[in-house]
Order: C-alpha cells, then sequence, then structure tokens
C-alpha cells in the first residue's frame, strides 16, 4: 500500500496505512477514531523522515548547549564552509541550540616532549592509548547556577561538549549526572553520541541528537498511543542511518537522518546483488522530492560524517548522494534556460495534477507525454481525495509555459510534447550527475555496474538513465514501488560500539583487545556477527578512511582473528587519492565494531513459467523518439517467468509504472523481478549547431559537471591540507579563445581572473603551444592572484586540429612557495620574489615529460635574493601540482567523451552558446537591479 506523505485527510500516514492493511485483510472494522487492534500484528518496522524533517524545518526540542569555558562561540563559528560561495546575501547558519553556557573545566593532551610543566593528574582512554591532563575539574556550584538559568527558560533538555572528552569522558559524565540531579530530562554527550577526535563536528553532532532525540520520542509515543495498549506487546524497530533496525527505545536522532533512505540500499542490496558474478550495483531510488542514488560492490559503502540542512553529522551513515530532481521536481524557464527544480511541489500540494493547485512538475510531463497512464493509478487526488490525475490540467499549464518559451525563442515554435520532453532529458542528466560521482569520480567504470532502479518514479527514467551512461543491464524488483519499506522488512537488527585511539598500527597489528559489543539484550545469540572496522589515516594528516576487512572469524568470545587492515587501508587509499606515502605511518583514530542480529530473509518463490505469449491490456500513444508511438501495455501482475516484453512498451504495477523504450528488452525473472536488457550501440545524438535551448541546459549540466570531477580529483590526489581539506582550489574549462565556459563552485577570486591566465598564455606562446604541454603560472601580470596561486594550464588538441580546441585549468593555494616568511604572504614585500618563486609561462610538461628538476630550480630561485627562501615544502608543491595535472587530464576525457558523442562542432557551438547565456542572465540581473534602485537603463 502507498499513500502520500502528507495529507490534510489524515494526521500521521504509517498508522493509516497499518490501519487499512489491517482492514483490507481482516474481518475487523476499526473506527475511524478508535485504537488500532494489536491482535494480527506481529511487528512494526519503520523508516521515518522525522528527523529529517525536524532538522530541515527547525523545529526540533528547545536545548541549550553546555561547553568548555573560552570556547562559547565554537559551533556558531563552525568550520565557516560557504555552501553557496557565490551567494552575495552570505546567511549565517544559525545553531540548534537556543542558549550555552561555559563550564569551569579542562582537560589537556599529555604531550611528553613539549608539556608546558605542572603535576596535573593524568586521566586515560578506555585502552589507555591516549592521555589527558586534568589541568581544572569541573566546577559544580558555577554549572548548577548556570544551568539553573535554563530552566527558569523552560529549557529542559542539553548537548554537553568538553575538549577532549573523546579520549576520556569523565567530566562531561560529572555534568550530566549535576544535570539530572537538577531536573534536565534529557542530556546528550558528546562521548556517548561519538566519541571522536574534530569537536566542531562532535558538537554538532551532540546537538543535533539534543535536538531530535526528544522529538522523535514524542513521535513514537504519539504514534504507540493510536495501538491498543500502546504497542506495548508488540516489537517496534526504526531504521538507522547506517542500514540497520534498532529497538525503539534506542532510536536516537544522531542516527535517525537516513533512517528511510537507508531502507532502499538494503533492499536493492539483498535483492539485486548476485554473489556469483559480484557485479556492483547502482541504487537509484526516485522518489517525490528528490533522487538518492547509492553503489553497493559486496558490503555497504559507510562514511562516517555528512552534512543535512546545514548541520554536519559525525555518526556511521551509508553514503548516499542525492539530487533535487524526483518526480515533484517543479519545472521553470528562466533567462532562456530549461530548469528542474531545486524547487519541489512536495506531496501537497502536489504537481497540477494532483487537482490541489499544485506547480508545474516533471510528474506532470510524463503524464503529458502519456508515460504515466490516469486510469491505472488510484483515485486518490483532488480535495476530496477520489478523483483520477489530472492530464488535462497538466496540458493546459503547459500550453502557458510553451507561450512563455515560444515568445522568447520566436525562431523554434516548441510543441508542448517537445517542451515537456526537453524537461525530462534534463531531469535525467541531472540524475547522472551524482551517479557518475559515485563511480566515475571514485575511479569506477559506470558501464560495469548493474542499475537497480526502484522508488515510485524510477521505472519511469530508468531505461533513459541506463542510456545515458551505457549501462546495459536494469533490474527492478518485483517490489520496486515499496522496495525502501521491503528493504526495511529484511533489514538485520545491529549496534554499534566505537572508541577513540592513538595507536601506530604497525605496533599493535599483532593484536589487540576489541571492544565488547553490548548485544546481551538480543535473543538469537547464535545469529549474531561481529565487524570491525578501523578508521585509519597517516600520521600527520587528517583524511580517515572507514577500512574493514571480509575474512574476520568470531571465535565466541569477541576475540577476532584479524584480516589485513593495512593492506585494506593502502588499497582504499591508492584508489581514493591515487597515491601512497610510503615514509609515513599509518595511526588508528578509532575502533568501531558492528554487532548484527541477522534477520531471516524469507527465500524467494519461483513463479510459474510462460505458457503462452504476455497479455496486452491495452495500446497507449507514447511520446518516445520525438514522436508519439504506439504503446504496448502489459500489467505486471499478468506476465510471469520468462515473458519478454520488448520496447516501446509500458509495464503496470500498482504502485510504480515502469518504461521499455526502444531497444530495450525487459525479461520476467523465476522469482517475478524484472530485468531489462538495453542497447550499449553508439547512441547518436542528433543534434545540431543551432541553438536549441533544452540542449542548452543539457551542455550546462555536462560541463559543470566536467569541471566539479576535476574538483573531486584534486582533492583526492592532492597532498596538502590548503588543497585536500581548506579546498582552497578552482577547477575551470575554456573555450579555444580562452573564455571562461564552466566552471564549478570553487573559489570566486580564482575564477574571476583564471580566463585571463588562459588568454594570456595564447598571446604568448600562439600557435607554439603542442600536444602534450602542460603551463605553470602565478604571475599577476599574467592573470594571476596572489603568488601561492599557482595555475596549471593543458591545452587540448582534438584529432585533424592543429591549435587547442579548448583548455582546462586548475588553480590551487599552496601552503609555501618561498620567500621571506612561511607561507610566501609577506605583508611588507618590496620585490615580488620576496612572495615567493615567480612563473609566467612556464612549460611544467613538455612533450609528456614531468619537467621536475626545472620545476625544483624555479621554486628554489627566491633564495638568491637577500632574506628570502625557496620553497620550504617542496614535496607538497610537486604532490599537488602532479594533482592539478591529474584534474586537467580528468577533464580532458571527459569533454573528450562528450566530443566523440555529439561531434566537435557541435561541442565548440553550445560553449559559445552559454557563454553568451551567461551574458544575458547578468544583463538581465543589472535590469533587475537598476529598476529596484530606479537607474537608467542604457542597454
Amino acid at each position: 500500500m502507498k499513500l502520500l506523505s502528507e495529507d490534510p485527510v489524515y494526521l500521521d500516514a504509517p498508522t493509516e496505512a497499518i490501519c487499512r492493511i489491517l482492514s483490507e485483510n481482516s474481518s475487523k472494522i476499526i473506527p475511524v477514531d478508535g485504537l488500532v487492534p494489536t491482535d494480527d500484528i506481529e511487528w512494526i518496522r519503520m523508516g521515518t523522515t522525522v528527523a529529517t524533517n525536524a532538522l530541515l524545518e527547525r523545529n526540533g526540542e528547545r536545548m541549550a548547549l553546555v561547553i568548555t569555558k573560552g570556547f562559547k562561540d565554537l559551533l556558531f563559528i563552525g568550520n565557516q564552509a560557504r555552501p553557496n560561495i557565490f551567494d552575495l546575501k552570505i546567511v549565517t547558519p544559525d545553531v540548534l541550540y537556543e542558549d550555552v553556557v561555559e563550564v569551569s573545566e579542562r582537560l589537556v593532551i599529555h604531550q611528553v616532549d613539549c608539556q608546558i610543566n605542572g603535576n596535573h593528574p593524568l586521566l586515560y582512554n578506555v585502552d589507555k592509548s591516549q592521555i589527558v591532563e586534568e589541568w581544572v575539574k569541573v566546577d559544580e556550584e558555577d554549572l548548577r547556577k548556570n544551568l539553573q538559568i535554563f530552566l527558569d527558560k523552560g529549557i529542559r533538555c542539553l548537548a554537553v561538549v568538553l575538549m577532549h572528552s573523546h579520549i576520556n569522558s569523565d567530566h562531561e559524565k560529572e555534568v550530566k549526572k549535576i544535570a539530572q540531579q537538577m531536573g534536565f530530562t534529557h542530556i546528550s554527550l558528546s562521548s556517548e553520541v561519538m566519541a571522536m577526535e574534530k569537536i566542531v563536528s562532535r558538537g554538532f553532532t551532540a546537538c543535533a541528537d539534543a535536538y531530535l532525540t526528544p522529538h522523535i520520542k514524542k513521535y513514537v509515543e504519539s504514534f504507540s498511543k493510536g495501538f491498543q495498549d500502546h504497542l506495548k506487546d508488540v516489537p517496534v524497530l526504526f531504521m538507522q542511518s547506517n542500514g540497520g533496525l534498532t529497538p525503539v527505545d534506542q532510536f536516537i536522532g544522531s542516527r535517525a537522518i537516513l533512517s528511510g533512505p537507508a531502507g532502499g540500499v538494503v533492499g536493492y542490496a539483498l535483492t539485486t546483488y548476485n554473489e556469483q558474478t559480484r557485479q556492483p550495483v547502482i541504487g537509484f531510488d526516485m522518489g517525490g522530492t528528490s533522487t538518492d542514488v547509492s553503489r553497493y560492490a559486496g558490503s555497504f559503502e559507510v562514511i562516517l560524517e555528512n552534512e543535512t540542512a546545514g548541520v554536519s553529522i559525525q555518526a556511521p551513515q551509508l553514503d548516499i548522494n542525492t539530487v533535487a530532481a524526483g518526480g515533484g521536481s517543479r519545472l521553470f524557464f528562466r533567462c532562456g534556460r530549461y530548469d528542474v527544480g531545486p524547487e519541489s511541489a512536495r506531496a501537497h500540494p502536489g504537481p497540477v495534477c494532483y487537482r490541489k493547485n499544485g506547480y508545474l512538475a516533471v510528474t506532470d510531463a510524463n503524464l503529458v507525454l502519456g508515460r504515466i497512464l490516469p486510469e491505472f493509478f488510484p483515485h486518490i487526488f483532488g480535495p476530496g481525495q477520489n478523483e483520477p490525475l489530472d492530464r488535462e490540467g497538466a496540458y493546459r499549464a503547459f500550453q502557458e509555459l510553451s507561450k512563455e518559451i515560444n515568445a522568447f525563442d520566436p525562431s523554434h515554435n516548441k510543441s508542448v510534447e517537445e517542451i515537456a520532453m526537453g524537461f525530462i532529458t534534463i531531469a535525467v542528466e541531472a540524475m547522472c550527475k551524482p551517479i557518475r560521482v559515485l563511480t566515475e569520480a571514485r575511479g569506477y567504470d559506470t558501464s560495469k555496474h548493474v542499475l537497480a532502479s526502484f522508488g515510485g518514479a524510477g521505472g519511469q527514467h530508468a531505461c533513459a538513465i541506463a542510456k545515458a551512461l551505457g549501462m546495459s543491464t536494469i533490474f527492478i524488483h518485483k517490489y520496486s514501488g515499496l522496495l525502501s519499506a521491503y528493504g526495511i522488512a529484511l533489514a538485520n537488527v545491529s549496534c554499534e560500539k566505537q572508541e577513540s585511539t592513538a595507536y601506530i598500527y604497525e605496533k599493535v597489528k599483532s593484536g589487540f583487545k576489541i571492544i565488547h559489543v553490548p548485544f546481551a539484550s538480543l535473543k538469537q545469540k547464535e545469529s549474531l556477527v561481529f565487524e570491525p572496522q578501523l578508521n585509519m589515516k597517516y600520521v600527520g594528516t587528517s583524511v580517515a578512511i572507514l577500512v574493514s576487512t571480509a575474512d574476520l572469524q568470531d571465535s565466541g568470545i569477541c576475540d577476532f582473528k584479524y584480516g589485513d587492515f593495512e593492506a585494506a587501508f593502502l588499497k582504499r587509499y591508492k584508489r581514493e587519492f591515487g597515491f601512497t606515502i610510503d615514509a609515513k605511518s599509518i595511526i588508528l583514530d578509532d575502533i568501531i565494531v558492528k554487532g548484527t542480529a541477522k534477520s531471516e530473509v524469507p527465500q524467494a518463490q519461483e513463479i510459474a513459467r510462460a505458457d503462452s505469449p504476455p497479455k496486452i491490456e491495452k495500446i497507449a500513444s507514447c511520446y518516445l523518439d520525438n514522436m508519439f508511438i504506439d504503446t504496448k501495455v502489459y500489467l505486471l501482475n499478468n506476465l510471469t517467468y520468462g515473458h519478454k516484453v520488448e520496447g516501446p512498451a509500458i509495464i503496470i504495477d500498482k504502485n510504480c509504472t515502469i518504461l521499455v523504450e526502444s531497444d530495450c528488452v525487459a525479461s520476467i525473472t523465476k522469482y517475478g523481478d524484472i530485468e531489462i536488457k538495453v542497447s550499449t550501440g553508439k547512441n547518436n545524438k542528433v543534434v545540431g549547431t543551432t541553438l536549441d535551448r533544452i540542449q542548452l541546459s543539457i551542455f550546462s549540466h555536462r560541463f559543470m559537471s566536467t569541471a566539479e570531477q576535476m574538483g573531486r580529483v584534486l582533492q583526492r590526489t592532492s597532498l596538502s591540507t590548503n588543497i585536500k581539506e581548506r579546498l582552497d582550489f578552482s577547477c575551470a574549462m575554456f573555450g579555444s579563445d580562452g573564455g571562461l565556459v564552466a566552471n564549478a563552485p570553487h573559489i570566486p577570486v580564482h575564477l574571476g581572473a583564471m580566463q585571463e591566465t588562459i588568454k594570456y598564455q595564447i598571446k604568448m606562446l600562439g600557435g607554439s603551444l603542442k600536444e602534450g604541454d602542460v603551463l605553470l603560472s602565478n604571475h599577476p601580470s599574467a592573470g594571476g592572484t596572489h603568488l601561492p596561486d599557482l595555475t596549471v594550464i593543458t591545452p587540448v588538441f582534438y584529432s585533424g586540429v592543429e591549435k587547442p580546441v579548448f583548455f582546462v585549468a586548475s588553480r590551487g593555494h599552496h601552503a609555501d612557495i618561498g620567500g621571506t616568511t612561511p607561507g610566501s604572504m609577506p605583508p611588507n614585500s618590496k620585490t615580488i620574489f620576496e612572495e615567493g618563486a615567480v612563473f609566467k609561462s612556464f612549460k611544467i610538461v613538455e612533450n609528456g615529460v614531468f619537467q621536475e628538476e626545472s620545476l625544483k630550480e624555479a621554486l628554489f630561485a627566491p633564495k638568491q635574493y637577500p632574506g628570502c627562501s625557496g620553497t620550504r615544502n617542496l614535496k607538497d608543491n610537486i604532490s599537488d601540482l602532479k594533482a592539478q595535472i591529474a584534474a586537467n587530464n580528468k577533464g580532458i576525457l571527459l569533454i573528450k567523451n562528450l566530443i566523440d558523442e555529439y561531434g566537435l562542432d557541435v561541442v565548440q557551438a553550445y560553449m559559445s552558446y552559454i557563454q553568451k547565456n551567461a551574458e544575458d542572465v547578468v544583463r538581465e540581473m543589472l535590469k533587475d537591479i537598476a529598476l529596484a534602485t530606479k537607474v537608467r537603463i542604457l542597454i
């Protein structure tokens, strides 16, 4: 059963769904305002967006922050990240806490070699691998006085975040004890929520937990009250962000953010991945508001930190990438471009076709094109929840939009269908972008993956997604429209225990005591599986990687026979970053043990083999290949093992619609699932050099995606903190004249000047540039900013063309390039060499050969001047410059693939069109400013 998540007709969708299911499957009559009987309920397993929505809407519980004295504004300052770096209206991210109090207490890291003298008590972490000194004990009297102020304001929830509590939590526990005595009802300790280093992330996580957990508890209590006996004898389990279930009393806010999407990942992992072929799978979960993509290759890909609604959450969570392109994504025509999202029509009022005065959305486009058939949808729309989807209303809304589009560009009088199809194509490209991030940007071949499509809208676009990415196989489970719920039903109950350490791996790899996982409450102990994971990094760096090994055996007493974690770390590091660091030791930041109680996965039931051709339910008119085509419609319930459905066709299930496009063949497996084979022959796109505004949006996505992937390669392969962690770099691509075409959302000051650097090289070197040349420049007269910003430029040649057809460039801030002061930014310099090494048109690569000796000579050149030094960090300079070259090479590969796909003349034409469109957008913006400020418009 599928219901709208929000609807004024009922208070709570899960309760309403359970009530309807019980009514349909039993003879009991459940009164409208009565309690739901529990006699027929064995268990309830849920995924919820309660926590995510509370963060997005900022309607969690009132709470206050308790933090070490001197750090009152630490979380307000945060990490100074600007998500929308080009936004001139900079809004400081709001904090979750209502008030803050400083605690007079202090723990300090114990360092033998450089510790300030003092006879302070020593405190240890659990395994005694880390030591802190207790410089100041908790001032209880002062703390009580300050906490009383919170109580007087009505605040009953606290987040306690004290320095170095991830090593020793005694002070946090003391604060909690005092707060409980005073009457606070919920207290989240950062050391209990996630005992990891990085106090800012740990603090955000503790605040999120204190803000969300009471809110979740209230929701659970309210949900339980809708049932007889408040579900006292019914096991209720909730899905966590890491893909495991947990009992309702252990479900906390910081582990609930991805509760809903995690179920879908578990669902396709258990139903799509083949242990024999071990072909990796991309999960494609398209819903109403957004699309979630993820990857599974035999184990869940987990990250330890992610940001949701501006709040950094430090907790194990599945690596799920989200793009604001779903069935409810709104459609716009802005400044000559078609845009899909990021605004959403949401479930209420929804798209136009929902009959609630909604907005034009992707669902409307599919309906107008005949890809959604209203007669097969339930009549649950309109104010009375009793009407079908409104195709006529959606068509009228597109007619209005078509007038605006055709008035803007009269030379291309587009039909409603062409416009709707254009929006669908752009939405497909937007959804391809996060898939490329999970595959291409991480060194995987996208085409080697299976596409597991699910979600209510996934089947409508799966073939188009697969074609765009060169994937040959689509798998759609028979419960694809409900796969997130199905995955939650199949998921395992899990619990994690984590401790912070500071071991040098080489010294302890022969064996160390693992953490005991508190699973005493679980009954089926014979089904428990324990998996240790190590968060590892190189000494002197702060980028840690969570690694695990497959060959772990339980001796029965939590004493594991370990696999080779070091080899696993080095393999993962090499794949992620492109190199390993031989001279540095590996340190263990954290030990995490995940205990799992395996759920019984029901054996899939084989269905009968087909003994006759599939029954055609009707012939529909569907817009495909730029025309309406007679399309066979089948009901999934009428298809059985062995049936093959050749595209174009539509397969209807009660919870989803599956479009089988031309050159695709769908087969029904012996378990009733759908496998679609997609033709991977060369997809000849008929796109001319004349401007088409639909293609303008598509090329804009592709060019920007190229720049973004260049940035990810640079971040992954660089070595310095400035580039890898501070992200002080920019990547962009430029036309043959050096003009900027597309950039990722990197550093504005870089991007504004980079095209002048390219144009300077063209002016100076002209026709002397050859394939295999790479240039280095940082001089202010050559388009540079300040000297530490080194720009690497690669001219790109294409077969049969003598001059560069375009350029790619990456600019990164190097921590030191010599000069009078470390950092190469002296405030009192009188000559340019006092600021460091200078490059105007330096060939860092010539004829494909990296000019390392010449580079070293140039980087050390400033030392010949009085009071100056050459570079103080040559190794990082060389590594980061190689990373910039690698980033450029990634851009070249992607653009050459685009040229192979469309042709050089088309790609170059759309480079020019995008530049012209950018000019038009800026002109419109300036006109708006002039009108708003009552200034005369000149152009």
